[in-house]
């Protein structure tokens, strides 16, 4: 994936999530529904995790975050805020995973990145984060 494909990439995963369906992510089965294709349920997802690869050495992207609590840690799972031009701006998610199901909580923790430092991204499964 080149720089321009991730941009490309990276705007497309933010005007999803801009336009989730309302707070709770949910969108009607209706004429306005953001979507195409048979629904059986509501859908609920405001948030398209991803990681991303550094492009010297191929590895995860690493970046800490602190709790209102003053709990520290690391992630390597973001959310994308902001993209402008080659940079991007993205917040750092806590995962927490529990008998095989990940959730994720939103930090405080932003962090803007060049995209020509970026090797590749993975996108992980759409979900819901309050």
């Amino acid at each position: 994936m080149n720089n321009k494909n991730i941009s490309e990439t990276l705007n497309f995963i933010l005007t999803l999530q801009k336009n989730s369906c309302s707070d709770n992510g949910c969108c009607p089965d209706g004429c306005t529904r953001p979507f195409l294709g048979p629904v059986t349920t509501e859908i609920c997802f405001n948030t398209r995790p991803i990681t991303l690869f550094t492009c010297c050495t191929g590895t995860n992207w690493t970046m800490p975050y602190t709790l209102p609590d003053g709990t520290e840690g690391t992630s390597t799972v973001f959310r994308v805020e902001n993209v402008d031009d080659n940079c991007a701006t993205f917040r750092v998610l806590i995962p927490t995973t529990i008998d095989d199901v990940t959730t994720y909580t939103y930090s405080n923790s932003y962090f803007t990145i060049d995209l020509d430092c970026v090797l590749a991204m993975q996108c992980l499964a759409d979900t819901f984060v309050s």
